[in-house]
C-alpha cells in the first residue's frame, strides 16, 4: 500500500505564480483590477487563490464591513463573483479557473422572423 502522510508535500508540484502582492490592509481596489485584467472574451476568473496572510486580511476586512459574527471562516465565501480558495502558502494571491459571462437576452428577440398569414398558410397547403 502507498501510505503518505496529508501535510506531506510534493516538491514536483509547480507553485502557482503570485500575480499580486499585499502589504498590511486588504486592498479591494487591487484585487478588482486583477480582476478584470484577468478578463478576456466574455469570460472572467472563477476562483481567488489566497496564501494564509491575505486570507487573514480579508477575514478582517470583511469582519470590518459585515460585523465579526458574520465571518467566522472563508469556506464557501465568495469575493468579487470568485470562489475564494485559501491555500497553505504563507503569502500568495491569484486568479485562475474560468467562468462565462452570461449576457441577458431579451426573450422577443430569439421569436423567429414574423411571416405572413397568408403566405405562410399557402405554403403550408401545397405541400
Amino acid at each position: 500500500m502507498n501510505l503518505r502522510s496529508p501535510n506531506t508535500r510534493l516538491s514536483d508540484i509547480p507553485t502557482p505564480e503570485n500575480q499580486l502582492v499585499m502589504n498590511d490592509a486588504w486592498d479591494t481596489e487591487a484585487i478588482s483590477e486583477l480582476i478584470r485584467s484577468k478578463c478576456d472574451h466574455d469570460e472572467t476568473p472563477a476562483f481567488l487563490f489566497l496564501g494564509q496572510k491575505e486570507a487573514g486580511l480579508l477575514t478582517e476586512h470583511l469582519a470590518q464591513v459585515f460585523g465579526e459574527d458574520a465571518v467566522v471562516t472563508l469556506h464557501d465565501t465568495y469575493y468579487m463573483g470568485l470562489d475564494v480558495i485559501v491555500l497553505e502558502t504563507e503569502n500568495h494571491i491569484s486568479t485562475g479557473g474560468r467562468k462565462a459571462v452570461r449576457t441577458l437576452q431579451d426573450p422577443i428577440a430569439r421569436r423567429p422572423a414574423w411571416r405572413d398569414a397568408d403566405t405562410s398558410a399557402q405554403w403550408q397547403f401545397r405541400m
